[in-house]
């Protein structure tokens, strides 16, 4: 089945990091489904930007605040519901995490370095996109 931009589905996501004594540091956080390591991410919805988006679901879904860093790191493509849907990432700077939070039942969160955020992340597009932000984060830009 062929699928045209019409059929595409927006969302965004967030690479929410702080600043600790020891280094930076990465919030990940378990799918509902799969129980695999992500970042936040949800649909976007009408009226809604995708800076908003990536806010809104490191909120829900991780009980994050914090504010977007510069333009976006990249996207990636998947397939599901039967449509592709077209992810926009977002580096996220976090100022306040939450001890309970909208999905908090539902997944696990946890802050990691780098290195061990790349040894749980197992899908390589997302792998690449903590790669781009600890790129920028080390350039400080």
């Amino acid at each position: 089945m062929d699928l045209d931009a019409h059929d595409m589905l927006a969302q965004a996501s967030a690479v929410p990091f702080r600043s600790t004594e020891a280094g930076i540091e990465f919030c990940l956080i378990t799918s509902l489904s799969s129980g695999r390591w992500g970042f936040p991410k949800g649909l976007i919805d009408p009226g809604e930007t995708a800076v908003e988006t990536a806010l809104k679901e490191a909120f829900e879904e991780a009980g994050l605040r914090g504010e977007i860093v510069g333009e976006p790191l990249g996207d990636y493509r998947y397939a599901k519901w039967g449509s592709m849907l077209c992810v926009t990432v977002y580096l996220m700077e976090v100022n306040a995490a939450e001890e309970s939070w909208l999905e908090a039942d539902r997944r696990q969160r946890r802050w990691v370095s780098a290195e061990t955020a790349t040894d749980m992340l197992d899908r390589k597009y997302l792998a690449r996109l903590l790669k781009l932000a600890v790129r920028r984060l080390g350039s400080g830009s």
